[in-house]
C-alpha cells in the first residue's frame, strides 16, 4: 500500500505553515456516535504547544447523547466527578490536509487519562487499537475496508431541518442504480468530494448511484483496520461539510425511510502475514479454496455477532434496515458472493476477504472494526469452524439465526455476554450497556409521527 496523498508530517506542516499555507489545525477525536469531536488551533500554537503536550477537552464527551446532553449513571465522568478533562494526543499518522477547507490541516487523537497518561479504555479508538494490538500480538495486520452508503437532498440541513425532515426532495427521482445519469447529476458534489478526500489522505476508487432515490454511495481505498477506521470519520466529516457548503443536505441514517433502501456499512476484512494474505490457502470450505486461518476467522465471526450487535447497529433506526428483499442481510450465514447473506465471501488468493453486510451507515467505525476484529481473532484461537456455506436466497431459510431484531434485544445479548467482557473488558461493556440503554429509553419516551397520524383522530 503506498503512502496517500495529502499525508504531512511534523516537519511538512510546519514548512506550510512558514509559507502561509496553513493557518489551522483541526484536533479531533471520535464519540460514541463515530462523531468527530474537537477543537480548531492555530497552526503555529498548535506546533509549539499542542502537538508537544497535547489538548484537552470535557470528559463529558463521552457520556453525552445525540444533543450533546450529558446522561447521568456513567462511573466514566458524571456530576458528582465534576466532569473534568480528558487528553487529546495527536497521533502524527493521521495528520493530514483537509483539502475542503482553506488553509487547513487535521489531525486524530488518541484519548488519555491526564494523570494517568494511559489510553481511555472506553473510547473508540482505544477499544480498536487493543484489538489490533492483540492481532499483532499474534503476528497479524488486520486489513479493512467499510462501503459506506448515505441519502443527498436538495436544500440545505437548516432547510430540511426546519422541515422537521419531512417532504424533502431527493437529489434523484427515479431508481437508478448503476445508471451514470443519477451520478451526472450529482456530479458537482461528487466530483468535489472525490478530489477532496483524495487531496486529504483518503484514496477513492469510485462513487455510484444507489438503489434509493437519492442514495448514493462512494469507495475508498482499504488498508491497516485503524487507519481505515480514521479514513471513514474523515470522509463522513468531509462530505457532511461538503454538502453544508454546496446547500444539500446529506444523511447516513441506515433507514431514513420505510419505502426506500437502508444505507449500508459493509465491512471487507482480511488478515496479512509477512505481507501476504493469510486468508489464501487451498484447503475447500464449501465453494472457497482458502486457508485454516480463514475457516476459523469465519467461524468466529459469525458466531459473535448477535451478541456483538450493537457495535454493528448501535441506535433505534438502525434495525429498521433488516428487512426480507432490502439488500440488508436477516440471517447469521455465510455464501459466497452472495448478496443476501449477512457474511458474503468474496476475491480469490491474494484478495481473499470477508464482507460483513451487517453494519448500517450510522455505525462507528472504531466499534465495529473492533468487534469484527476480537471476534476473529476469538474463532482463530478457540479453532472454531464455520456452519455449511449457504446457497440459495438466505431470506428464505427461516430457519437458519436471525439478526436481533431492535436495540433492546441486542442490548440483552450484548449486556450479558461473557465473551465481549472478555474481548473489551467489563469497564468497556458497563460503558456501552449504559450508552445503548439510555438510546432505547429515550425511543420509548418518544411520541411519533406515525403515532400521530395512526391515533390522533381513530383512537
Amino acid at each position: 500500500m503506498t503512502e496517500a496523498k495529502g499525508m504531512l508530517t511534523r516537519s511538512e506542516l510546519a514548512e506550510r505553515v512558514e509559507q502561509g499555507a496553513l493557518e489551522t489545525v483541526i484536533v479531533a477525536f471520535t464519540d460514541h456516535y463515530g462523531r468527530l469531536m474537537g477543537k480548531r488551533y492555530d497552526a503555529r500554537f498548535f506546533l509549539d504547544e499542542a502537538l508537544v503536550h497535547g489538548a484537552h477537552a470535557c470528559d463529558y464527551l463521552l457520556t453525552v447523547d445525540m444533543e450533546m446532553n450529558p446522561v447521568p449513571g456513567y462511573r466514566f465522568a458524571n456530576w458528582e466527578r465534576g466532569y473534568g478533562d480528558f487528553q487529546l494526543v495527536p497521533d502524527l499518522a493521521t495528520l493530514r490536509v483537509a483539502s475542503w477547507l482553506e488553509k487547513s490541516a487535521l489531525v486524530l487523537c488518541d484519548v488519555h487519562e491526564v494523570e494517568a497518561h494511559a489510553r481511555v479504555a472506553v473510547a473508540p479508538r482505544s477499544i480498536l487499537r487493543a484489538q489490533v494490538e492483540r492481532a499483532a500480538r499474534a503476528g497479524f495486520t488486520a486489513l479493512a475496508a467499510s462501503e459506506l452508503e448515505y441519502y443527498l437532498y436538495r436544500g440545505s440541513q437548516r432547510e430540511a431541518q426546519a422541515k422537521g425532515w419531512r417532504a424533502l426532495e431527493p437529489v434523484g427521482w427515479t431508481l437508478e442504480d448503476y445508471d451514470l445519469r443519477q451520478g451526472a447529476r450529482t456530479e458537482p458534489f461528487h466530483a468535489a468530494a472525490r478530489r477532496h478526500l483524495s487531496a486529504s489522505g483518503v484514496p477513492v476508487e469510485n462513487s455510484k448511484g444507489e438503489w434509493g432515490l437519492g442514495q448514493h454511495e462512494l469507495n475508498v481505498r482499504y488498508t491497516d483496520a485503524l487507519a481505515m477506521a480514521d479514513r471513514h470519520g474523515v470522509y463522513k466529516q468531509c462530505l457532511k461539510e461538503l454538502a453544508d457548503q454546496q446547500g444539500l443536505a446529506l444523511t447516513f441514517m441506515a433507514k431514513v425511510a420505510a419505502d426506500q433502501a437502508g444505507s449500508s456499512c459493509h465491512i471487507h476484512m482480511s488478515l496479512a502475514r509477512d505481507g501476504k494474505n493469510a486468508f489464501a490457502g487451498e484447503e475447500p470450505c464449501g465453494p472457497v479454496r482458502a486457508s485454516k486461518l480463514f475457516r476459523h476467522f469465519l467461524a468466529g465471526w459469525i458466531a459473535h455477532a448477535a451478541e456483538l450487535m450493537p457495535f454493528y447497529a448501535p441506535t433505534v433506526n438502525s434495525y429498521k434496515r433488516y428487512q426480507s428483499a432490502s439488500w440488508a442481510p436477516t440471517r447469521l450465514a455465510w455464501s459466497h458472493d452472495n448478496r443476501t447473506a449477512g457474511f458474503r465471501v468474496v476475491g480469490h488468493e491474494q484478495s481473499l476477504r470477508i464482507e460483513c453486510r451487517i453494519p448500517g451507515a450510522d455505525a462507528n467505525p472504531y466499534l465495529a472494526f473492533a468487534a469484527s476484529l476480537a471476534s476473529g481473532l476469538d474463532g482463530i484461537e478457540r479453532k472454531l469452524e464455520p456452519p455449511p456455506c449457504f446457497e440459495g436466497d438466505l431470506y428464505a431459510a427461516r430457519e437458519l439465526p436471525r439478526v436481533p431484531g431492535n436495540l433492546r434485544d441486542a442490548l440483552a445479548g450484548f449486556e450479558h455476554s461473557t465473551f465481549a467482557r472478555a474481548a473489551f473488558g467489563s469497564d468497556v461493556v458497563e460503558h456501552y450497556a449504559h450508552f445503548f440503554q439510555s438510546e432505547w429509553e429515550a425511543w420509548e419516551r418518544a411520541v411519533t409521527d406515525w403515532e400521530r397520524q395512526r391515533y390522533f383522530e381513530r383512537i
